[in-house]
């Protein structure tokens, strides 16, 4: 009997990954300018990382994650998202004492949701954190790092901007939203309704097109933000201003994930058919603390692969793939031995090539140098072998030349 995979958790098969690799490793350069290292962190945490960190009341917690109790019963969980374990790992090894950080962190997040269209129950994401630095050009200094990787990426995409307030002037606030909400809830969908007690700032980010008139005429945090929260977001867009980066301010922008204060931004694409999200972060300056670090503020953001993956496939970025430069014909044993040895050779130069150890019809081989994109393909024999002599074909071209084998990784490295 056939054993398929886990339901929303999807295989990326080798034609994929070069655009995978392209993403990580344009990700990596981008990040390293503005002085971001990376950190790797497990996959499996404790559960409660989570429940204080993300919030117990959220619908990732709450709903999504994947929990589970191990023979030492122990209640751990699948990763839902990389903050919580990155900031985990900034206070357990004590990386607070050195000064401010910036870290990054690529691999894959599990949440038990309904899987669609560019989302999974296993996906894999690209984050930054930054630690330490409370001031709000970092904000857009954060910022400005995301947009020029989309750049570099070739990828269009819209800047959604907001402040969520904090401590200070956000409690009155959900307590005006919730008494609008809860008599408004007659034309909420039902899962708005679950979040007016739960997490009502969520209730915002609702979808549902019955949901958008009652959203419409909220109350709006931006409106009520206190003093210091409104020079910060002032602060924010300004930079942003000097960076060149285009904005668009929208007051129901809300992340889903109880930490975040003050900035929230979204990066959105349409390139998939609707506005989607393609990354989105925040500022959250009490989770080191809450998570039993010392008083430490911190911002940062995820963008995930899949979704980006599916970008670039749409607007027609073509995956860079390494092909073989060359590739070796057997006509017999005495050249398919032959070709064994001259690819370890070319291999150790650092030049990619490929041979079919079966053997076969010449024409067969030929196809399978074609196949795999080699630019060269040398055809050995007995004959050969004896001459130091052989036949280079380029595949390009269609031309065939004589090549000494002793001078073969001089011809076909240029």
């Amino acid at each position: 009997m056939k054993i398929n995979g886990v339901k929303g958790m999807n295989d990326v098969l080798p034609a994929d990954v070069a655009r995978w690799h392209e993403m990580e490793a344009v990700a990596r350069e981008v990040f390293a300018l503005y002085g971001y290292r990376e950190v790797r962190t497990p996959a499996v945490e404790h559960a409660a990382l989570f429940a204080r960190g993300v919030g117990e009341a959220t619908d990732i917690v709450n709903k999504e994650m994947y929990v589970f109790e191990d023979k030492g019963e122990e209640l751990l969980a699948l990763r839902p998202e990389g903050t919580a374990g990155t900031v985990r790992a900034f206070i357990e090894h004590g990386a607070f004492v050195e000064g401010p950080q910036k870290w990054f962190y690529m691999g894959p997040m599990f949440r038990r949701e309904r899987p669609q269209k560019g989302r999974y129950r296993q996906f894999h994401q690209i984050g930054c954190e930054a630690f330490g630095v409370a001031e709000p050009y970092l904000d857009a200094e954060q910022i400005a790092l995301l947009a020029d990787y989309f750049a570099r990426l070739g990828v269009t995409a819209e800047l959604k901007l907001n402040s969520v307030g904090d401590a200070q002037c956000r409690p009155a606030y959900l307590a005006d939203l919730k008494a609008y909400l809860v008599a408004n809830q007659g034309a909420l969908c039902a899962d708005c309704k679950d979040r007016i007690e739960r997490n009502p700032l969520r209730v915002l980010d609702c979808k549902v097109e019955s949901c958008q008139p009652v959203l419409e005429q909220a109350p709006r945090l931006l409106e009520r933000l206190c003093e210091p929260c409104r020079a910060h977001f002032d602060q924010v867009k300004a930079g942003l201003d000097a960076l060149g980066v285009a904005y668009r301010v929208e007051p129901r922008l809300v992340r889903g994930l109880d930490y975040y204060v003050r900035t929230a931004y979204e990066f959105t694409s349409d390139a998939l058919g609707s506005q989607s999200a393609v990354a989105g972060g925040g500022r959250y300056d009490r989770l080191v603390e809450t998570l039993g670090g010392p008083p430490t503020p911190g911002i940062g953001f995820a963008l995930g692969e899949e979704r980006l993956s599916m970008i670039l496939e749409k607007v027609g970025r073509a995956a860079p793939e390494r092909r073989p430069a060359v590739f070796f014909v057997s006509a017999d044993a005495t050249g398919a031995l032959e070709a064994l040895r001259l690819a370890a050779g070319l291999r150790r130069a650092g030049i990619a090539c490929e041979l079919d150890p079966r053997g076969g019809k010449l024409k067969a081989q030929f196809k399978q140098a074609e196949r795999v994109g080699a630019r060269w393909a040398v055809v050995l024999g007995g004959n050969e072998v004896a001459t130091g002599q052989a036949k280079l074909k380029d595949l390009q071209t269609r031309e065939e030349t004589p090549v000494a084998l002793s001078e073969l990784a001089a011809r076909v490295s240029g």
